[in-house]
């Protein structure tokens, strides 16, 4: 029985790739173990979003190859996918697999193990943008025991202008919807009572559908060869959530990163017309100016963004707006960067994920003139980390003296001493103490809280009111 170590960088599609890839392993036979023991195999998932994301998959993958020479190191993914002339050359690199070749990585693997000596390089990549295959995977179960991401697209057409993923990803592929039920019923089957939709660019779900066979549920086909060169605010995203939502056993539905552009009054009203849905909605900014938005090469202005928000206020009772914000992107002045706190402070978020601009090669973004320096990048976002503390504190405050309903995660020993800690439906987190006849509770249990005070700093403090 071979020892396999798997270790994953990047994203939640990642995460869920190489769950799904451990899983085939178990399956074939295969032993895991942890990534910092003597295996026989390294598995290194990569990630390219950045240069630094590309120098982490070099550090893990020569990593690997120095805790055992004689293991087979193998690099799956996006590095894999932009870097391939350097991965060839790669001496720590014995298998390169690329994007949409997850699914074949044991065939690929023992094929390697069959056909070649150790001097030997093997690869296993296609042009992802030269296809329009979305490449079906199935998890059964996750490390989480309560929550399961779950994958429903794969690749993005908008081609920001700092951004290598549409290279690395490919066009927008969409799984069907058959296939995305079948997976969430065996998950609930196992025990999990809350899903998460996610992908590269989630709000994209379904452009790649002919509509009639869409309707009739039978295959997947491109609009008639017509390349979708961007999402132009059609999905069939809500048409999916709707689909999903009547599976019994399924207690939450949450939705990942979404296109401001989706957030429309009709979508919004039937969204807000299923009671399983979170009112957690990650809505990516990247900034607050509409200058810097169009040198980003995003599509909305900050007025569009800002209908959107009042139209989720409007509809969901104190719904989780999160975001992502890039600062000292290429050309971003003081005057800019003030336009951006302001609209920062107007829209006050739940979470705000703050970056400082990071040149990528290969983007037009990392050619462009006026590069902000590093010094400045940093002053400007500690500022908005402040920002984002107590617009998130405050949020969470709101609580205080509410009921709310736990979804119970893990028993976890705090400062104070032991609590059971979940999530609400807008995914703030909860500790109950572990005393009395809360210590009878179990993970995956969905609970009535009274919410007490703010316990340490990112957890409220709450007690049971009812199982």
């Amino acid at each position: 029985m071979k020892k396999v170590a798997l270790h994953n960088l990047g994203c939640k599609v990642n995460s869920y790739e190489i769950e799904v890839m451990q899983q085939t392993l178990v399956e074939k036979g295969y032993k895991i173990v942890p990534f910092d023991e003597k295996a026989d195999i390294y598995i290194v998932n990569t990630c390219t979003v950045t240069n630094i994301a590309d120098r982490k998959s070099r550090q893990m993958l020569h990593r690997a190859k120095q805790r055992n020479p004689e293991a087979i190191v193998v690099a799956v993914g996006c590095y894999v996918q932009t870097g391939q002339e350097a991965v060839l050359t790669d001496t720590g690199i014995d298998l390169a697999i690329g994007n949409n070749r997850k699914k074949q990585l044991v065939e690929l693997l023992e094929t390697y193990m069959e056909e070649h000596d150790k001097t030997v390089h093997g690869t296993s990549v296609i042009d992802v943008n030269q296809t329009y295959e979305y490449e079906e995977m199935t998890l059964k179960q996750t490390a989480d025991h309560t929550r399961a991401y779950i994958k429903i697209q794969d690749g993005c057409n908008q081609f920001c202008s700092y951004c290598v993923i549409p290279y690395a990803r490919g066009r927008v592929r969409s799984r069907h919807l058959e296939d995305v039920r079948r997976e969430i019923e065996g998950l609930v089957a196992a025990g999990y009572r809350e899903i998460v939709l996610t992908g590269i660019h989630i709000s994209s779900y379904g452009i790649d559908f002919d509509d009639v066979m869409w309707q009739q549920g039978i295959s997947r086909e491109v609009y008639k060869g017509e390349e979708r060169l961007d999402y132009s605010g059609e999905s069939k995203l809500i048409d999916l959530v709707e689909r999903i939502h009547d599976i019994p056993g399924l207690d939450r539905i949450r939705i990942g990163s979404l296109e401001p552009r989706i957030v429309t009054a009709d979508n919004v009203k039937r969204l807000a017309a299923l009671p399983k849905l979170c009112p957690h909605f990650h809505l990516s900014l990247q900034s607050g100016c509409d200058e810097t938005l169009k040198r980003m090469n995003r599509h909305y202005t900050t007025g569009e963004y800002l209908e959107g928000v009042r139209l989720l206020r409007e509809t969901f009772a104190h719904p989780a707006i999160t975001t992502d914000v890039i600062v000292g992107f290429p050309g971003e002045t003081e005057e800019e960067f003030a336009e951006t706190k302001d609209f920062l402070e107007r829209v006050n978020f739940y979470e705000m994920h703050i970056f400082k601009y990071s040149k990528r090669a290969g983007t037009r973004a990392a050619v462009m003139p006026d590069q902000v320096p590093d010094k400045v990048k940093t002053y400007r976002s500690n500022e908005l980390l402040e920002m984002e503390k107590e617009q998130s504190r405050s949020f969470r405050e709101y609580y205080i003296g509410r009921e709310v309903a736990v979804l119970t995660e893990e028993r976890k020993e705090l400062a104070s001493g032991w609590y059971m800690v979940g999530h609400t439906p807008d995914y703030v987190k909860v500790a109950i103490p572990c005393i009395g006849e809360a210590d009878q509770m179990q993970p995956n249990e969905i609970i009535k809280v009274q919410v007490l005070e703010s316990l340490h700093g990112e957890i409220l403090l709450g007690h049971t009111v009812s199982h």
